[in-house]
């Protein structure tokens, strides 16, 4: 053998030597070519987007109490810190608790990216709401973007969606139904239903608007899932609509008239006016949101109907009430989540007081939270998400400490 064809085959041999190692060392990594997390890769994530109704809003209290906020206090101070080192949060007034619907456990990592207060699109004016879509400036995002980002080197297998409501200015509407009530009298009620402030919201034209910057928020959300290389079936897109928030005028445990309905249960309205909202404002949101879903045209849509799920533990509701009023000291008491509300109650700037924010007024508590939760992790279904309408199923708490919920 020549000297050249010896040196060809010693090159050989010290390849093959090279190659049996790089492969060993792989072997010992798991196996096979190493590849990062993304797409249909990695330990799976839910991740949520939207407003306050799913970024966690109010999560901080299990229930209501107006002799002290220690009785109620789930969460403590730190409640919707979610900066990297719990110490602040990381969008000011986002309220992302820790008790927030995303966080399903069983193997399955959530990620949190609603901000109360969020519409379809980004407002970026005295204070910042990241909305549905590719907003940039500086450090700040839009939602889209932020999922963007995140799914490209995380595996999404299913995004809950809650959006719309602040769209149809929730908040005002809320807020004028309570002046109404507390500034008429009884002999000559004043109904937020027929005030021209509300009633805009409710016009044909503004319903269609807003019907199509829902759809177009959804359309937002998978567009952010195709730049980060995902194909529609690797995914879901889970988008649910809104709860009953209070009962209709029968359901009160409070009188219609006298001050007791605001000040001691937090829930100023007119029977009139609870009717309309559960037979008509909320019907319209949700159908608008449902619409919208449907309208995206795609495959990967699923939606979860929510709009019953607190009847029996809602705001000022008959069947349930303050700790105190049922003789409870501590929402860890048993009993205490089946017999106290599972919404906060609404404060004014006049009277809130202590560790409260106006702003947790309406929404689903610490309960409310993981009762939805609940109805989240069966609506991921084991990775093959799927729809429907969630429900209360029975009393008592399940194995994780979460509210008995039922998805069919």
């Amino acid at each position: 053998m020549s000297y050249i064809s010896t040196a060809r085959a010693s090159v050989r041999r010290n390849g093959a030597v090279v190659a049996i190692a790089v492969l060993g060392a792989l072997a010992l990594h798991g196996g096979g070519v190493a590849r990062a997390d993304g797409p249909g890769v990695g330990s799976p994530y839910v991740a949520s987007v939207g407003d306050s109704y799913i970024s966690g809003e109010a999560g901080r209290w299990a229930g209501n109490s107006n002799s002290s906020s220690s009785y109620v206090d789930a969460l403590g101070s730190t409640a919707y810190y979610d900066n990297a080192t719990n110490t602040a949060e990381q969008i000011s007034g986002c309220h992302r608790s820790k008790s927030a619907e995303v966080y399903i456990g069983g193997g399955v990592n959530g990620i949190n990216f609603a901000c109360s207060g969020a519409k379809t699109s980004t407002s970026d004016g005295d204070s910042f709401k990241p909305g549905l879509d590719f907003y940039s400036s500086g450090t700040k995002q839009g939602q889209a973007l932020m999922l963007q980002s995140f799914a490209t080197t995380h595996n999404v297998k299913m995004i809950s969606l809650s959006i719309g409501g602040n769209n149809f200015n929730f908040a005002s509407i809320v807020q004028s139904c309570v002046e109404d009530w507390l500034l008429s009298p009884s002999w000559w009620r004043d109904y937020c239903n027929d005030d021209s402030s509300v009633t805009a919201n409710f016009t044909a034209a503004n319903i269609a608007a807003q019907t199509t910057a829902i759809k177009n928020g959804i359309l937002n959300i998978r567009q952010a899932m195709v730049n980060a290389g995902y194909a529609d079936s690797q995914y879901a897109i889970v988008v649910q609509d809104y709860e009953s928030p209070i009962p209709s005028g029968s359901g009160f445990r409070y009188g219609e008239t006298g001050y007791t309905r605001q000040n001691t249960g937090g829930c100023g309205f007119w029977n009139n006016d609870a009717n309309w909202a559960n037979a008509t404002a909320l019907p319209t949101i949700n159908n608008a949101v449902k619409s919208a879903a449907t309208a995206t045209g795609l495959s990967n849509v699923k939606i979860l109907e929510l709009q019953s799920a607190f009847n029996g533990r809602r705001l000022c509701e008959n069947t349930v009430g303050l700790l105190e009023e049922k003789g409870y000291t501590s929402w860890t008491q048993s009993g205490a989540v089946d017999n106290t509300e599972w919404v906060n109650q609404i404060r004014t700037v006049s009277t809130v007081f202590g560790p409260y924010q106006v702003q947790e007024s309406l929404h689903p508590n610490y309960w409310g939270q993981l009762a939805l939760r609940n109805c989240v992790r069966q609506a991921y279904n084991g990775g093959t998400p799927k729809g429907g309408a969630c429900t209360i199923s029975g009393t008592g708490l399940t194995g994780a400490g979460e509210p008995k919920m039922l998805l069919q």
